[in-house]
């Protein structure tokens, strides 16, 4: 069986790539803005000295400048030592733009500083106050009033923090629904890798209860039917326990090939599935119970052109059947017929035992009742079915049923292991 296609975990190495690029534009954005202040706060520092050069005010100016332009780039630090810095720079720009409201249009710069630094609701404060400071010194340049001057500082401050934080938070819902997707992925493939595990746990216990429960179970009949026929017809007691170490040997080769590579024994060297049944068929035959083989080909191929997986299927299919009939149906004979067409395959197993009410068997399944649903879950996984026909006194049927179509290009089907209801009595 191969092992089942689980989701990829979110690959780590994508995550520390999304940080990485993260970081990266958060590192643009900060040069961004710092160039940008610089800029304005270069401008502005030519223009008053170019218009006001020979002012007293000019050293103050100018220091107070050299101080924004030297705490702007001062760059790394904890959060509040950014806080801190935003602080110095709003205050030096504040004092500078009352002694030269020139400075004034670098807030610009600093409205994002405040939006990316400060709690949302002390940083509108700072854009607040910062406007006000704006407007104050337009309308100190200006001749007269001019409305502009009063509407444009607070509609640009109002779109630039509107846009900024409609992208914050359109960022940090984004965030959320990549953990979300992360989280959801892992648990995903977690949750997958678990029902393989049980999947292939039900497969084992399937493989081995039509192996080595059923031999065990058959050795264990042969003996005790041995044990009471030793005094009284030695002969018959000495075959029954050949048969059983017959079957002995067969389950040490069931035993050795699980290990080996899960697949049936009676199909190893390249046995072909119809051999397999005659020589299944052969080794049943015993204790009253005659079995016979059958191989019905429409195709012109054989069996052996069956896939491993279907031929294995439907081998162990024949022999959990012919446990039943051995152990519970009190038959005198039994057939396996494979049938093969162009895309299906059906084995029956026919006995003209006692029979039973599939119905009412399947609800009375008691603690031993594995061996058809571990059966119907096997063809399940191939795209197959298992059907039982039955009644009491009139013998029983069973029929697999796989189908070959999805096995043309070598691709094999994906199932659900699922055991599903059950029919008939399941030992």
């Amino acid at each position: 069986m191969p092992p089942p296609q689980t989701a990829a975990p979110f690959p780590a190495s994508r995550v520390d790539a999304a940080d990485e690029a993260a970081e990266a534009d958060e590192r643009r954005l900060t040069a961004l803005l710092t160039v940008a202040f610089l800029a304005l706060l270069a401008g502005a520092l030519l223009r008053y000295v170019l218009r006001h050069g020979d002012s007293g005010r000019l050293p103050w100016v100018v220091a107070l400048s050299v101080v924004l332009a030297g705490t702007q780039l001062v760059r790394g630090g904890s959060a509040r030592a950014r806080r801190g810095r935003l602080g110095v720079v709003a205050v030096c720009w504040a004092v500078v733009v009352l002694l030269a409201p020139s400075f004034a249009w670098c807030a610009i710069p600093l409205v994002h500083t405040a939006l990316r630094v400060l709690p949302v609701r002390a940083a509108l404060a700072a854009i607040t106050a910062l406007t006000a400071l704006v407007v104050l010194a337009e309308l100190r340049l200006a001749d007269g009033f001019d409305p502009n001057l009063v509407l444009l500082p607070p509609v640009v401050a109002a779109l630039a923090t509107g846009v900024f934080l409609h992208l914050s938070r359109e960022s940090a819902r984004r965030g959320a629904l990549i953990d979300d997707l992360v989280r959801t992925r892992r648990e995903l493939a977690a949750t997958e890798r678990r029902e393989g595990t049980l999947a292939e746990r039900q497969r084992l216990s399937g493989e081995i209860h039509d192996t080595l429960a059923q031999g065990l179970s058959s050795q264990r009949m042969l003996l005790q039917a041995a044990e009471r026929q030793w005094d009284r017809d030695p002969e018959a007691a000495r075959a029954h326990v050949r048969t059983a170490a017959g079957i002995a040997a067969e389950g040490l080769a069931e035993a050795r090939r699980l290990v080996h590579d899960l697949g049936p024994a009676g199909l190893a060297g390249g046995t072909d599935l119809g051999a397999a049944l005659t020589a299944l068929a052969a080794r049943s035959s015993h204790d009253g119970l005659a079995v016979r083989a059958e191989v019905h080909d429409e195709t012109g191929a054989g069996p052996a052109v069956l896939p491993d997986r279907v031929a294995s299927a439907l081998l162990r299919t024949a022999q959990g059947a012919l446990a039943n009939v051995r152990e519970h149906a009190r038959a005198r004979t039994a057939t396996l017929t494979l049938t093969l067409l162009d895309d299906l395959a059906f084995l029956d197993v026919a006995d003209d035992g006692r029979g039973f009410v599939p119905d009412l068997a399947a609800r009375a399944r008691g603690p031993r009742g594995h061996g058809l649903p571990a059966t119907r879950a096997r063809l399940q996984q191939l795209g197959g079915t298992l059907a039982v026909e039955s009644a009491p006194g009139e013998g029983t049927v069973l029929t697999a049923r796989v189908p070959l179509h999805e096995w043309r290009d070598g691709d094999e089907p994906e199932r659900t292991f699922s055991t599903g209801p059950t029919e008939g009595p399941t030992p």
